[in-house]
């Protein structure tokens, strides 16, 4: 993979702007705004928790059958069928466009399959859709670290802590690329 960073490199890059310079909207969901709210002081077994509720706020699509496709694609996941899980969330996306969660899961997909740049835009719609998407956020991060884009990946990463504080993994990345930047300035 890592004979393609560089076009990767350019795709992320060409993409950033746009990423970052999403201006607040509107939530969604209303009824999220005391959950987000919470998640700011919580402790971590009580942010765990609200992680979860805020995610199943965000798997409903108002539709069982997109909510069956969304589950479908992810039971693929699961079974590690990535083609077949980037079929049925497409399906979703299809019926649903404004369905931010159909978005982030084949972002999740095209993650997966090590296809970068499908995985950027679909974060870009994602975000577009639900700009406190931590998630999402976090995903975008991870492929700015994988194609060697630290400072960025570093912002992003810290755009998606500034949302949720307690994000699992994201903190020990922040401090993995700050120490990894203090080493190369000395």
């Amino acid at each position: 993979m890592k004979p393609r960073a560089p076009f990767h490199n350019r795709i992320v890059a060409a993409l950033f702007p746009i990423l970052i310079g999403f201006a607040p909207v509107p939530s969604f969901a209303a009824g999220l705004d005391d959950l987000f709210t919470q998640l700011q002081s919580a402790e971590p077994a009580a942010a765990a928790r609200l992680e979860r509720q805020i995610w199943r706020e965000w798997s409903k699509s108002g539709s069982a059958a997109m909510d069956l496709l969304l589950q479908r694609g992810r039971d693929a996941m699961d079974a590690g069928e990535t083609q077949a899980a980037i079929e049925h969330f497409t399906a979703v996306i299809d019926h649903a466009p404004d369905f931010a969660e159909g978005w982030n899961a084949r972002a999740t997909a095209y993650f997966q399959a090590g296809q970068f740049g499908p995985s950027v835009a679909d974060i870009q719609q994602v975000l577009r859709l639900n700009p406190r998407h931590f998630g999402a956020l976090s995903g975008f991060a991870r492929i700015l670290e994988e194609t060697e884009q630290d400072e960025r990946a570093l912002q992003v990463y810290k755009a998606a802590l500034a949302i949720h504080p307690h994000l699992s993994g994201v903190k020990e990345a922040v401090e993995r690329l700050q120490t990894k930047a203090a080493g190369q300035e000395m």
